[in-house]
Parts: structure tokens; sequence; C-alpha cells
């Protein structure tokens, strides 16, 4: 079995995935962009991330095809894209978009004690640092 196969598969045992759609959504980003040189633990975690929902999903394609077409090797250039985003940002907004760069960095997260994010964003975050583990765990 591979890192693909793995990865869904220990997701699923856990119910990591809101609906279907988060499901497809990140199934589709993993199998569209999993080989690609640039494909790293750390992007995985973010296409879970970015899998949510339809924007952020949507976001990630832009970037990703972007990545593609200029035959990046790395994601340097998508965490500097995560970098102006969490800037315009607001909220727990700002703090999914720390979270995505954490996980390019490949550097744990911290959601600061006074940070005032919104309970959805919260559960979202939670969510994710789990799907993180399990993401890391499907790579050995």
């Amino acid at each position: 079995m591979n890192f693909k196969e793995r990865c869904i598969l220990l997701l699923d045992e856990e119910h990591m995935f809101e609906n279907s759609g988060h499901r497809t959504r990140f199934k589709e980003l993993l199998d569209c962009y999993g080989d690609y040189p640039f494909f790293s633990r750390g992007l995985c975690k973010c296409m879970y991330l970015s899998a949510w929902d339809e924007e952020h999903f949507a976001v990630m394609l832009e970037v990703l095809t972007g990545l593609t077409l200029g035959k990046e090797r790395d994601t340097g250039e998508m965490r500097m894209q995560g970098e102006n985003l969490a800037r315009e940002s607001a909220g727990g907004e700002y703090y999914v978009f720390q979270l995505s760069n954490a996980f390019l960095d490949g550097r744990e997260f911290h959601l600061e004690e006074d940070a005032k994010v919104e309970p959805e964003y919260q559960y979202i975050i939670q969510r994710a640092l789990r799907a993180e583990e399990l993401i890391e765990k499907a790579s050995c």
C-alpha cells in the first residue's frame, strides 16, 4: 500500500472527514498533485485543511496549478502566498493560514492562549492537528 492509500485509509478510520465533499476534495488533490516534486507531508496536511470547504479548495487548486505550470520543485512560493493571505486575514482565518505555513515549514503549531479564535475555527484547527498526526503515521 502506498502513502496516498495509507493516508486516506487512516483518515477514514479516524472519521477525519467532515463529509463526503471534504473527503472527495482531499482525495482529488492527493491524486492530482501527490506525485509532483513539490509534494511533501506538509503539503498533504495543507491539502486536508484546504479541502474543508469549496472556497479554500479553489484557492489551493489555483496555487497548485501555478506550481505545476512553473515546474516548481518546492513549496516556497506557496509559503510566501500563505504569509500574504495571513496578513490580509483576521480572527480564525488568520490562524488557519498560520497553521498551513507551519505545516509547510515542518514546525509545530501552537495557538496562543489569548488568541481570539471563533469556535468553528478552533474546531477546524483541532481537527487539522489530529489529521497531521495521522498523515505523519501514514508516511512511516
